[in-house]
């Protein structure tokens, strides 16, 4: 059989009209076509599915259930066309982010996630906390979309965009000698017990604090080691140590610890948007993209870092 959808249609247009003139101008065809068309398709089948007579057109009862099955399949293959469109516009599939422990806090980010999740209901948007070294791999091997990372050394496979440069904040309990300053040096607290991410845990931020104070010649003495930046500033309020994480932790508030402006100018951190070059990027992934890059802009005007791309 070669019974193609247009066929189906000139059916169903014949059999709800029961006349073949008003469904050739509903076709927008001529009446003749119309009903060549009828003939093939009833001679591919092997069934008469109209009964005519000079006055009048009706459904036979290989009509009926063809027309029945005939409107199935019609509204099948429309539904398979929306599905598909709105796959393609970003509107439905999966959303896979994964991001780090910091990334939450970010202003930018958290107002796109939940916009994201306004605007696009049906898409199944899955996240994934995860430390920045180890998003790497599974954005590599496409288990993940987009990545939310603080900046490291990226293979040449991953592309990435700046969202964000934010300073690095002192954190000191309350009751320290120096948590009533306004502003204070990294040399400072080169003394100070250091309460501060494992080495192992793979953050970005391990390497960009260690990095900045060895710049200025201060040699942290890391006395508590944990996972989560929530320990740390737990640990922080406790009176354990010392701390330094970035300025978006701020929306952290504990009365017994206070949040110290660094003086050096390079006390900064950034947070990166993270893609695969070699998978296929998703409609959906891009207007995520999109939607923290704007946020980001909104929120910091003058970050004109964020339209460079790697």
């Amino acid at each position: 059989m070669n019974i193609e959808l247009r066929h189906l249609r000139y059916f169903v247009a014949v059999a709800e009209e029961l006349h073949f003139g008003r469904a050739a101008a509903r076709l927008n065809i001529s009446q003749p076509p119309l009903s060549q068309q009828i003939q093939l398709l009833e001679a591919q089948i092997g069934a008469r599915l109209l009964a005519r007579t000079n006055r009048s057109v009706s459904l036979t009862a290989a009509g009926l259930q063809f027309l029945a099955d005939s409107r199935q399949i019609l509204s099948q293959v429309e539904a398979a066309a929306v599905r598909a469109g709105r796959l393609h516009a970003g509107e439905t599939g999966e959303l896979r982010i994964g991001f780090t422990s910091s990334a939450p806090f970010i202003r930018a980010i958290s107002d796109s996630l939940s916009l994201f999740r306004q605007r696009y209901p049906d898409v199944h948007l899955q996240t994934l906390e995860i430390n920045t070294r180890a998003q790497i791999a599974p954005l590599n091997e496409g288990a993940l979309d987009v990545g939310l990372m603080r900046n490291t050394p990226l293979p040449d496979t991953l592309a990435w965009r700046l969202i964000l440069r934010e300073p690095l904040m002192a954190m000191l309990h309350r009751e320290h000698p120096l948590a009533a300053r306004e502003k204070i040096s990294l040399r400072e607290l080169a003394d100070e017990p250091f309460v501060f991410f494992d080495p192992h845990v793979g953050t970005g931020l391990y390497d960009d604090i260690i990095g900045l104070l060895r710049r200025y010649g201060v040699k942290a003495q890391i006395t508590q080691e944990v996972g989560e930046a929530m320990t740390i500033i737990g640990l922080v309020a406790a009176g354990l140590g010392v701390s330094i994480l970035p300025a978006s932790f701020q929306r952290v508030r504990l009365e017994e610890m206070r949040w110290v402006a660094i003086e050096e100018p390079d006390a900064v951190s950034e947070m990166w948007l993270v893609w695969s070059k070699h998978h296929e990027i998703s409609a959906a992934s891009e207007r995520f993209i999109t939607l923290v890059s704007e946020a980001a802009l909104t929120l910091a005007p003058t970050a004109r870092a964020l339209k460079n791309v790697r």
